[in-house]
């Protein structure tokens, strides 16, 4: 969730810092802090709030090395002094986390009578004492920091510096990746390669188990477990989608929005090759698993939807912190489909990491490059979508679900067909974005919405999944109540909740089940809700209508545009934070 980020080179590091936590900050925004080395002495400065609204110098000094951290608050209340990085008791080294150390508890107890003193409400204290408490039995910091990294359950990524201006970093779990410039031999750590993406030729993904230890320009790996030394071997970085820029756009969620042509385009010019190789994979799998979280976990069953509709495959969708009671069903004769966004995400990755120990085979589809999902995977596809900046996600979800379309269609021998509706999809989907009228109805409709409490979806087959996204956008953007209904689960419970003045908005295609979500618009209807229509033509019943162009087999990734641009316009007019909503991050890292 949190992020780090790390530099040492001939620059001013608070200033490189503040750019790289910038470009972190959708892994958190509730606080952050920058220490860097000068004169053998550390200097921090932190604060409560985004890193983004940091305009002024900060009152450091000049260095060439500092490590910084922008947070999400897991143990201890959002306040400056539990903003990260944080000192040793004797200001030697300052350290920063990112992920949960699930025994802090047991250890803090441990150290209270050992006599430390706790100053914060974090678990990460607990590391750093630790750190200081096993410093004593060596004279060696790096070897202190292996041994209390060892103790430490969980998924847990740490850095370090020192007075001297020496970082230590070691990951277990949560992502850590180390970037060069070999022309001005500047180096970086971080929690992602968006964050120098820009500033660096080359980067080394640190596998779990690592520690790596940067001296001066110099940087080196080792096994924690062993303190073996590890060659680093390290990979070209691409700035071709490293632009973190919101274009002329008001947000960065408008942005991406109009994007979705885009995503959708991008993933057309992939070769076929090795959705022919994962299409023949499926079709020798015993059964297919389909699996993400929030957004993924929705796109995950869209996936599923087509794999049954159109390669009638044996698909089921599961939700990665509730997957557990799968684990013994896994077997080598499995595949698991992840999309996701980071590729990290820590409750999808534990349930990939159960299924690899079974030999199951595993496919991803993922956005950020060096990702441990693609690390794992024996099919990695990547969206190639640049970077979603916005914490609410719409253009890899319309990715998403688009790659899992197209495979469906190549399983089922339909490949070129695939390409033709895609293709016309995406053209359709930019001309809807680009008319000016699309925006005036979205914001007029926003109007009426933003004044209700509770915001009602109805959807059945290919829909379904969609309103429940739409669901989750009006949530996340709103901060109001929204539920999504299954239009044949209606009559079972949610009528009772349908009265004069209750919204319904729906999303209907001409497919097999046109008329039972005709019938279902009917029966709220009836009972006095106001029925807002998401289709190509408007139908009876309908008070309002949204219209979209006209699609066949991707009608439903069509109505996912206007249903994002309704969170959009509503999030506006409420005055909410729509590219960093409250409470949540992009990057769940940790469970």
């Amino acid at each position: 969730m949190c992020g780090i980020f790390g530099y040492i080179g001939d620059s001013n590091a608070s200033e490189v810092i503040v750019r790289g936590l910038k470009r972190l900050e959708y892994r958190g925004y509730d606080s952050w802090g920058i220490a860097v080395a000068a004169q053998n002495a550390l200097s921090i400065a932190k604060q409560v709030g985004p890193i983004g609204d940091v305009e002024k110098k900060l009152d450091l000094p000049m260095s060439t090395a500092g490590i910084g951290h922008t947070r999400w608050a897991t143990h201890g209340r959002v306040t400056r002094i539990n903003a990260h990085p944080h000192f040793s008791t004797d200001l030697s080294f300052a350290l920063a986390q990112n992920g949960i150390v699930e025994n802090y508890k047991e250890l803090q107890k441990r150290l209270i009578k050992l006599g430390y003193t706790f100053y914060t409400e974090t678990d990460t204290e607990v590391i750093v004492r630790l750190i200081e408490h096993e410093k004593k039995k060596t004279s060696s910091l790096l070897d202190a920091v292996r041994k209390a990294f060892m103790q430490l359950e969980g998924r847990n990524t740490i850095a370090l510096i020192t007075i001297e201006g020496e970082i230590i970093a070691a990951r277990n779990g949560s992502p850590l990746v180390v970037g060069r410039n070999t022309t001005n031999k500047a180096l970086y750590i971080s929690s992602d390669t968006l964050s120098f993406a820009p500033f660096v030729d080359s980067m080394y993904l640190v596998d779990n188990g690592q520690l790596v230890r940067a001296v001066g320009t110099n940087i080196y790996c080792q096994n924690i477990s062993t303190g073996k030394s590890i060659p680093m071997q390290y990979e070209p970085v691409s700035t071709r989608h490293s632009e973190v820029d919101k274009a002329g756009y008001e947000h960065f969620m408008l942005k991406e929005i109009h994007e979705n042509p885009l995503v959708i385009a991008a993933l057309l010019k992939q070769p076929a090759e090795e959705y022919e190789r994962l299409a023949q994979a499926i079709k020798n799998a015993r059964r297919v698993y389909t699996i993400g979280s929030g957004t993924a976990g929705i796109a995950a069953a869209q996936i599923a939807f087509y794999l049954r509709e159109y390669a009638h495959v044996d698909a089921v969708s599961l939700v990665g912190a509730d997957a557990k009671e799968y684990y013994d069903y896994f077997t080598p004769d499995d595949l698991i489909i992840a999309p996701s966004q980071s590729g990290e995400t820590a409750d999808v990755l534990e349930v990939l990491e159960h299924a690899h120990s079974k030999k199951a085979v595993i496919a991803s589809f993922v956005n950020m490059p060096g990702s441990i999902m693609s690390r794992i995977s024996d099919f990695a596809f990547m969206a190639q979508a640049g970077p979603e900046i916005c914490v609410m996600s719409t253009k890899i979800f319309v990715s998403q679900i688009a790659w899992g379309y197209l495979l469906a269609k190549t399983i089922a021998g339909k490949r070129s067909d695939a390409i033709n509706q895609l293709n016309k999809l995406a053209r359709d989907m930019d001309d809807y974005l680009k008319k000016s009228k699309t925006h005036t109805e979205l914001r007029r409709i926003a109007r009426i919405l933003s004044k209700k409490h509770d915001i009602f979806l109805m959807g059945k087959y290919q829909n379904l999944q969609i309103v429940r996204e739409g669901m989750v956008k009006l949530i996340e953007g709103t901060y109001k109540h929204a539920h999504a209904i299954a239009a044949g689960d209606l009559k079972h419970y949610a009528i009772t909740l349908m009265e004069d003045g209750v919204v319904v908005i729906t999303a209907i295609s001409r497919d097999s089940v046109y008329n039972d979500m005709v019938n279902a618009i009917h029966e709220v209807k009836a009972r006095g809700a106001t029925v807002i229509g998401i289709s190509a033509e408007e139908e009876e019943g309908m008070d309002i209508h949204i219209p979209v162009p006209k699609e066949t087999e991707t009608s439903a990734i069509m109505h996912v545009v206007p249903l994002q641009l309704l969170a959009y316009y509503m999030a506006k007019l409420l005055g909410n934070n729509i590219d960093r909503p409250r409470n949540i991050a992009k990057s769940v890292t940790v469970k």
